[in-house]
């Protein structure tokens, strides 16, 4: 079944711009201002895009080591094409993973966003992933993540 996509026009790019800079502390007075709009319209299209999938959530962007976990690792796996979607739900079942990314092409097609506390931890995640049948390419220890929003959804940037 196709999934419906949802044709976003210049109001719905500038809401999520300012959504991606920063969706705990932004208020719809603020994002209406931004894009020229009633805080009743942004509302309603941050409800629509919600109820299409345009918006899937929201999180916290956390620093784990802050947090006292110091190990924040990257796995670079290759899964059985067939089962490649699958195993990446499924992995997400191990304690310590937090992220997986499904690849479309490559041999290393999952990358697996791993914390743990010590090496004991490392270890016991390394085979459990094992368990699931992915091979491991590489392991790296993540020491910052670095993010900003898309420049195309900025209010205003067709303009120019």
């Amino acid at each position: 079944m196709a999934h419906k996509e949802l044709v976003l026009d210049e109001v719905d790019r500038g809401i999520l711009y300012a959504l991606q800079q920063d969706a705990r502390n932004v208020t719809i007075q603020e994002i209406a201002a931004e894009v020229d709009v009633s805080g009743s319209t942004v509302r309603n299209r941050i409800e629509a895009m919600e109820s299409m999938g345009v918006i899937e959530g929201y999180a916290p962007k956390i620093n784990y080591e802050r947090a006292g976990f110091s190990l924040n690792i990257m796995f670079i796996c290759s899964a059985d094409p067939d089962d490649r979607e699958a195993v990446a739900q499924d992995v997400l079942e191990v304690p310590g993973i937090i992220d997986v990314d499904e690849m479309l092409t490559s041999e290393r097609n999952l990358h697996v966003k791993a914390v743990a506390t010590n090496t004991l931890d490392l270890a016991d995640i390394t085979a459990q992933l094992n368990e699931y049948g992915l091979i491991i390419h590489s392991s790296e220890i993540i020491s910052n993540n670095y993010t900003q929003p898309w420049s195309p959804f900025e209010y205003g940037a067709d303009e120019e």
